[in-house]
Order: C-alpha cells, then sequence, then structure tokens
C-alpha cells in the first residue's frame, strides 16, 4: 500500500541571513545591487538568524514526544543548513539533517544580486518580458521560474511518500520553496499562490504546518507563524520582497 505523505510536516524558514540585511539595506538606499560577496549558497546567519534558530531548538526541546519529529530534512544552502543544525543541537535531537538540492533557494540567474531597481535598469527587457510573462511563469535567464521549483517539490514529496521513517518531517528552506509546497499541497492555481504571496508575509524561522487528513490529504494547520519563534523570546523578522540576494522577479 502506498503511503500518502508525513502525518505531520513542517516547513520551516531559514532564519535570518546576511542576505536578508545587505537586501533590506540595498532597497533602503535604492541601489541596483546587493553589497554581498558570497555566492548565494554560502550566505551565512545573522546574529539575529542564529539566535532565530536556537529559538526553533527550544521550541522543539518543549515538544511532546508524539510531536518530536522523526526525520529533518534541509537545503544544503548555507542560512538553511545552519538553522537546521543550531535548531538540531539546542534542542538536544541527534536526528541526522539530511541536505537535498531540491529544497535549495529559486536560482536568479542573471539577476542575482541585483535589487528591482538594478533589473530594470540593466535588464530592461528582461523586465518587459517579465511583466508580459507573469511573475509565476517567468523564467530569468540562467534562472528559474516558479514552475521549476513545483516541480523540484512534487520530485522530494514523491520520494518522501516511500519512507515510513519520515512520518512526522522538518524541512528547513527558503521562501520560495515554502509557498511552492504551499501551491502544490493545496491544489492552487497561479492567481491563488500569487495573492498568497503578496499579501502574507513569511518570517525568518517561521513554521507552516501540515497534517495528514481523512482520506490522506494533507490538510494546513498554519502558515508563515512565528508563534515559536516569538515565544521563546526571538525577535521574528521578515520584508516583503524575497529574502536573499535580491527581490522574486
Amino acid at each position: 500500500m502506498q503511503r500518502l505523505g508525513p502525518a505531520r510536516l513542517v516547513l520551516v524558514r531559514h532564519g535570518e541571513s546576511i542576505g536578508n540585511l545587505a537586501d533590506r539595506a540595498a532597497r533602503g538606499a535604492g541601489a541596483a545591487r546587493l553589497e554581498l560577496d558570497a555566492r548565494d549558497a554560502d550566505v551565512p546567519l545573522s546574529d539575529t538568524g542564529v539566535n532565530q534558530a536556537r529559538a526553533l531548538g527550544r521550541h522543539l526541546a518543549d515538544l511532546p514526544e508524539t510531536a518530536v519529529p522523526t526525520a529533518v530534512a534541509s537545503s544544503p544552502y548555507r542560512r538553511s543548513a545552519d538553522t537546521a543544525r543550531t535548531a538540531m543541537e539546542t534542542a538536544g535531537l541527534r536526528l541526522p539533517v539530511h541536505h537535498d538540492e531540491r529544497l535549495r533557494e529559486r536560482e536568479l540567474g542573471v539577476f542575482d544580486g541585483l535589487t528591482g531597481t538594478g533589473i530594470r535598469a540593466e535588464y530592461p527587457a528582461e523586465a518587459a518580458r517579465r511583466e508580459h510573462v507573469g511573475k509565476f511563469y517567468y523564467r530569468p535567464p540562467g534562472g528559474e521560474s516558479w514552475c521549476d521549483v513545483a516541480l523540484r517539490v512534487r520530485s522530494f514529496l514523491r520520494d518522501v511518500g516511500a519512507r515510513a521513517a519520515t512520518d512526522r518531517l522538518w524541512i528547513f528552506t527558503h521562501q520560495a520553496v515554502i509557498t511552492c509546497f504551499r501551491y502544490v499541497l493545496d491544489g492552487m492555481d497561479e492567481e491563488a499562490v500569487l495573492a498568497l504571496d503578496a499579501k502574507v508575509p513569511m518570517p525568518n524561522g517561521s513554521t507552516t504546518t501540515y497534517h495528514r487528513g481523512p482520506g490522506g490529504v494533507p490538510a494546513l494547520v498554519d502558515y508563515a507563524s512565528a508563534a515559536a519563534v516569538r515565544a521563546e523570546g526571538a525577535e521574528p523578522t521578515h520584508e516583503r520582497e524575497h529574502a536573499g540576494r535580491g527581490p522574486v522577479p
């Protein structure tokens, strides 16, 4: 009999990163490019991000035994991997963290490191094409569309469905990836997922939780909740645009 996915799935956005701070500073100054030397995969957590990861660990330590994760997966990108590692160490959990490249951040291609101002200045034709194609289907040169990320999510979920040990699965990943999990698990269309992205900010360290409902259908419990971080004394942070190397184009 085929399994129908985890009984409990928790998606965690990484803690605040140095990239988030650089993005916020660049947008505030109206700059074209982020002041950030590291490649996207190597961007570390900020001090606030480390505190958020530790808060998640304290939350994990307080969970009842029936809610403690049985498996942990993470994007291999440093800000997510370090959030997972710090949370597990703080909680005193000895579970291995499995890094899966399908959980990595959406790749922005030639737009990497640019703000919206920089994209419009350096790639006006692409900015116009993105306006015509739409945010969901547009793929920047050398990068990925949201659909590409959704395909990664579908592939990951197919593999998870075959593993009994992942019944309570925690995933540490990125904003766009978590939004695509919602798109896939909730059967959203383009209009619905873009409305969600526009209206609901996703704090660093926030959790999005699903339980397996009747008939094996995933049921959303909460989305982009900062309650765990806040309850454990850390400051939630978020921004309206993509947190990383620039705005989601």
